[in-house]
């Protein structure tokens, strides 16, 4: 028999070993730290200009970064504030280096979403985070899943529930209960509304006086920061139900999209959301705060199969959705309208007689809402998975650089044709 005692137990041995393994996998300190990138890197992946342009360039202006010289002087490597700074400074055939990004508009969300578990969510959602900040872009990660991956790949392990998308629901169902209280009157009738008591179990967290900026922790990228998730936070579903309880007029789903339209419209340029593989109260703030739903998937039958019941189920809850009333202004209205759907195909073999066919069937279903680039899956993918990194933050000094080539150069083909559909669908955002 096995008790929850049992299952404590089971789960203390488990953080041991995990800090064995952040251990290995990060720096001494227990902190995950980014690597430095060579010239050939910058030059030809990053800015894609010619090396001795480059080259040409930094040896004409001393003020540029130089980075840090080997010591047989054969190759340059720089830390990504030192990238960011050459984009800025330079231009290259009068054309500047800065990424695409539409003026005077908030920063778009994108939510990777399918409910079945292993789709790839966490691993694209890691990887476009990774390849946009690489491109310029400022990056704000959410992770609406419990398994917190996507935390732990960005380096974070230690995080209190309070600051996970739990805690800006908690803090979203007080402020908007206070805002309906606030209306002590009815605009007719001048009769007095009722007024909606939160148990002091809610109120006495202290999470209403958290603000914005609490909830967003720094990663070993200077440009991505993270709301991050734990595993604590997986009750964040019966709670909500609960919360729901005590106000049947709170609109939970829009908790989330309420908490991003008080960041400053300037703070970033991509929000990427990892979403659990569920259709829950987390997983439908997600899609409810999202401009573009890309939607991940294996190449195997069953797993059309199942994110074919993924969107019919994923229909119908925001359906629902359109029941209620009187939902506050924002940025995000009723019906939930995305300006872009995306099917992605991950852990996609080429010579795969399956897959190819697979890949021909969702292309026959869905049209021209599937990627044209699927990610492959190769050795250095799985090691990348291993480590909790991405390719990106992988040396390609530690494998065969082909091995490490391909695996990149399948990711940059996904993630570009996902940086040009959310420009595209910038335009269209409020």
């Amino acid at each position: 028999m096995f008790t929850h005692e049992d299952l404590a137990r089971l789960q203390a041995q488990s953080l041991k070993m995990q800090g064995a393994i952040r251990q290995q996998t990060y720096s001494p300190e227990h902190e995950k730290t980014l690597r430095r990138f060579s010239s050939w890197e910058v030059g030809e992946l990053i800015f894609k200009v010619n090396q001795s342009t480059l080259r040409g360039r930094l040896a004409a202006d001393p003020s540029l970064p130089q980075g840090q010289v080997e010591e047989d002087g054969r190759q340059r490597w720089y830390s990504l504030d030192e990238i960011n700074e050459l984009r800025r400074k330079l231009k290259v055939n009068r054309k500047s280096l800065m990424p695409p990004r539409p003026t005077g508009k908030r920063a778009l969300r994108a939510a990777i979403a399918n409910f079945k578990g292993g789709a790839g969510k966490s691993t694209v959602a890691l990887h476009f985070a990774h390849a946009a900040a690489l491109d310029g872009y400022r990056v704000l990660c959410v992770d609406f899943d419990p398994q917190a991956t996507l935390s732990h790949s960005m380096g974070l392990s230690d995080v209190d529930e309070e600051y996970t998308v739990w805690g800006i629901m908690a803090r979203d169902l007080i402020h908007e209960t206070e805002r309906m209280n606030a209306a002590a009157t009815g605009a007719e009738s001048g009769t007095a509304l009722p007024r909606r008591q939160l148990p002091a179990a809610v109120t006495d967290m202290g999470l209403a006086d958290l603000r914005v900026a609490d909830f967003i922790k720094p990663t070993s990228w200077p440009t991505i920061d993270i709301v991050p998730s734990c595993a604590n936070a997986a009750f964040v579903e019966f709670a909500s139900a609960q919360y729901r309880h005590m106000n049947p007029e709170w609109s939970f789903f829009a908790a989330v999209s309420r908490y991003l339209d008080q960041i400053p419209d300037d703070a970033y340029d991509l929000v990427i959301f990892d979403c659990p593989p569920a259709i829950g109260y987390q997983s439908m703030n997600a899609v409810f705060a999202a401009d573009v739903l890309y939607i991940p998937s294996g190449p195997g039958y069953w797993e059309y199969d199942s994110t074919t019941s993924f969107i019919g189920q994923l229909s119908e809850a925001l359906e629902d959705l359109a029941r209620f009333r009187n939902v506050p202004a924002g940025t995000m209205n009723l019906p939930k309208a995305f300006t872009d759907v995306r099917f992605l195909l991950t852990r996609f073999e080429p010579n795969n007689d399956l897959h190819r066919a697979m890949q021909s069937a969702f292309g026959k279903v869905f049209g021209d809402r599937v990627t044209e680039h699927p990610i492959e899956m190769t050795r250095a993918v799985e090691q990348s998975g291993r480590f909790l990194s991405s390719i990106y933050e992988i040396d390609y000094r530690d494998m065969t650089r082909d091995t490490w080539r391909r695996a990149r150069a399948s990711f940059d083909r996904a993630y570009e044709e996902f940086r040009d559909h959310c420009v595209a669908a910038w335009e269209k955002v409020n």
